[in-house]
């Protein structure tokens, strides 16, 4: 029997309660053992009963899960040839299979993401065009003292390559913040923080991507300014 159903109903080992199946019978049952079960992943449920007890209980019984310790996989196999509808996992492979709930919740995350990742770029390169444009005769008079078309675009593209390091600069202590936060607050069901140097250095190099991307047409317009014009803008 779990142990938190066992103390929030003041039971204790030896103490009677009772169930009701699914049919409606009740099932006068007595606590025999008390355990901790998985924090997040329910997988063996409220109470623990006797296979024999299931049985006689139940209607139409069934096994969901059966762990077997064997070192000969392929005689195995051979064994639930007999039975088509049961499926074989290893340890890892039945891991991976629980946790396919949780990574279609990140999958999800990742796309939203990706979106917000989309709208920014967007932001970025309207606020480079502004910024070109604004800037029109102090650009003209780089170009007047020698700064090449080359090097005008180069100047635009680091500027939105520094802009996109700021955003990630605050964006990712921010992001880790309320992700410890969070794991903080679900300590007591097992979740743990762990710091992902991997995942940070590549939403890095995405923000690098994602500031030259923005940075194309308006490096191109104002690598583009003709000096005299610009010199006279206003």
């Amino acid at each position: 029997m779990r142990g938190p159903w066992a103390k929030d109903h003041r039971l204790s080992v030896g103490s009677p309660f009772e169930i009701v199946t699914p049919a409606g019978k009740r099932l006068r049952l007595t606590v025999e053992a008390l355990y901790d079960p998985a924090r997040l992943d329910d997988l063996l449920g409220n109470v623990l009963v006797a296979q024999r007890t299931f049985d006689a209980s139940f209607e139409t019984p069934g096994d969901a899960y059966t762990f077997v310790r064997a070192s000969d996989l392929a005689a195995l196999r051979q064994t639930l040839k007999a039975y088509p509808d049961a499926r074989l996992l290893t340890a890892p492979k039945f891991a991976e299979s629980r946790a396919s709930d949780l990574k279609s919740v990140l999958n999800m995350l990742y796309v939203l993401l990706g979106l917000s990742v989309l709208v920014s770029l967007f932001g970025m390169v309207n606020t480079l065009a502004l910024a070109v444009f604004e800037r029109t005769r102090e650009i003209g008079m780089l170009r007047a003292v020698g700064l090449t078309r080359r090097q005008t675009r180069r100047m635009v593209r680091r500027e939105a390559i520094i802009t996109a390091l700021i955003g990630a600069a605050l964006g990712i202590p921010l992001g880790l913040g309320l992700a410890a936060a969070v794991t903080h607050a679900l300590a007591r069901y097992g979740v743990a923080f762990s710091l992902p140097v991997t995942s940070i250095a590549v939403f890095t190099v995405v923000a690098i991507g994602a500031g030259t991307l923005a940075a194309i047409v308006p490096a191109r317009r104002a690598g583009r300014l003709n000096v005299l014009e610009a010199l006279q803008y206003e």
